[in-house]
């Protein structure tokens, strides 16, 4: 799975992280999100770490972040 394409718009934390999840081979292409949205929606060292790769990524400048009245929001800019 290609990150770059998964995250072209603008897309919420949760489902960011399912495709970084995804791209890193942590969660099967036949894996829905709502099948592993518990991941994401509970305090576990996963989903933490895959927050935090997001949030480091749009530090380097790769991944673009905005914050939403409603949630975080990631999208890809490269470099």
């Amino acid at each position: 799975m290609d990150l770059s394409k998964s995250l072209a718009g603008w897309t919420d934390w949760d489902g960011a992280a399912f495709a970084l999840g995804r791209s890193l081979g942590i969660f099967h292409e036949t894996e829905t999100f709502t099948q592993v949205k518990w991941v994401f929606w509970t305090n576990n060292p996963l989903g933490n770490a895959l927050h935090e790769v997001l949030v480091q990524l749009a530090s380097a400048g790769v991944l673009e972040r905005r914050d939403e009245p409603d949630d975080i929001q990631f999208r890809w800019l490269g470099r």
